[in-house]
């Protein structure tokens, strides 16, 4: 991968909810978080709008702004159109398109995809060698593709440092940043997921935090992940430890998410992509992007 990377900023936005609207409203999202300052905006690929597609409806809505994928699941296309996807949308939008690939999670790569979640490692492995071997017969992009991979353990970290700009975990506090850094080395960027609530009563704000974290706790990949940073099966039993909950999502006032954001950079993140929650999880968090801004990004 060239050393150029997409421009991401400091801090950008994560969120999945741009999909539970009209593509007009996501584009029209999108185009505020440009403007209230945010470097980035990521979306996921899971059982919502295909993750190239989306990348593409909001560059078209944007300038500036980076939009990346957070993550685009080896499974859901071949390396080939991938890699055609990749280019497609870096020579459309010069310095602006991060592609987050990963190799998803076995429920949904075996009871909803319908693939056989044998050997992650191997398969990302056989997968980067395909994509960067592929054939690409139309017009090149003025400046190389750029990728970073989903990314918790030893391996994949070193996989991302070696054969990606970098990695972009996810479900992780700051711990997990110092640990990144460490594998990633100092150069490779390290893109960080943060969940954040803005709500001041530890009870609701739990009680949102942990409507979250239901289903990744229950995932091998991030509960082994929060194994090795020495959270107990107790912690992550359901609902899920106050101690784990304190450390996977920064609840309260804005100084403590900006507090939380900080821990992190202070730990080697380069971009820290915040993902507001609320009481509603599937409406828009406008008023928290935009209550965030000034805090995070003057």
């Amino acid at each position: 991968m060239s050393d150029a990377a997409v421009d991401l900023g400091r801090v950008g936005v994560w969120t999945f909810q741009l999909d539970l609207v009209p593509s007009s409203q996501s584009k029209e999202a999108a185009a505020e978080l440009e403007e209230l300052g945010y470097g980035a905006v990521w979306v996921p690929e899971a059982v919502g709008r295909e993750a190239f597609t989306n990348s593409a409806i909001l560059l078209s809505g944007t300038e500036r702004m980076a939009v990346a994928t957070g993550i685009a699941s080896i499974w859901a296309r071949d390396a080939m159109a991938a890699a055609a996807a990749h280019n497609t949308l870096t020579e459309a939008y010069p310095g602006r398109f991060l592609l987050g690939l990963g190799v998803s999670h076995q429920p949904m790569v075996d009871h909803v995809r319908g693939h056989t979640y044998d050997k992650p490692y191997s398969a990302m492995v056989k997968y980067l060698d395909a994509m960067d071997s592929a054939l690409f017969m139309a017009a090149t992009p003025s400046q190389p593709p750029q990728r970073v991979l989903a990314a918790l353990g030893p391996k994949m970290l070193a996989l991302a440092a070696e054969r990606a700009a970098g990695a972009h975990p996810y479900f992780v506090p700051p711990e997990h940043t110092a640990f990144a850094r460490e594998h990633l080395g100092a150069d490779p960027l390290l893109a960080v997921e943060q969940a954040v609530v803005l709500e001041t009563d530890p009870a609701a704000a739990r009680e949102i935090a942990r409507a979250h974290m239901s289903i990744y706790i229950g995932l091998p990949n991030y509960a082994n992940n929060l194994r090795r940073l020495g959270f107990t099966d107790d912690d992550l039993a359901a609902p899920g430890s106050d101690r784990l909950v304190d450390a996977i999502v920064a609840w309260g006032t804005i100084d403590d998410v900006v507090a939380r954001v900080a821990a992190h950079h202070d730990a080697g993140a380069d971009h820290v992509c915040i993902q507001a929650l609320g009481a509603d999880a599937t409406a828009v968090p406008v008023d928290a992007w935009r209550r965030l801004a000034p805090a995070l990004l003057g």
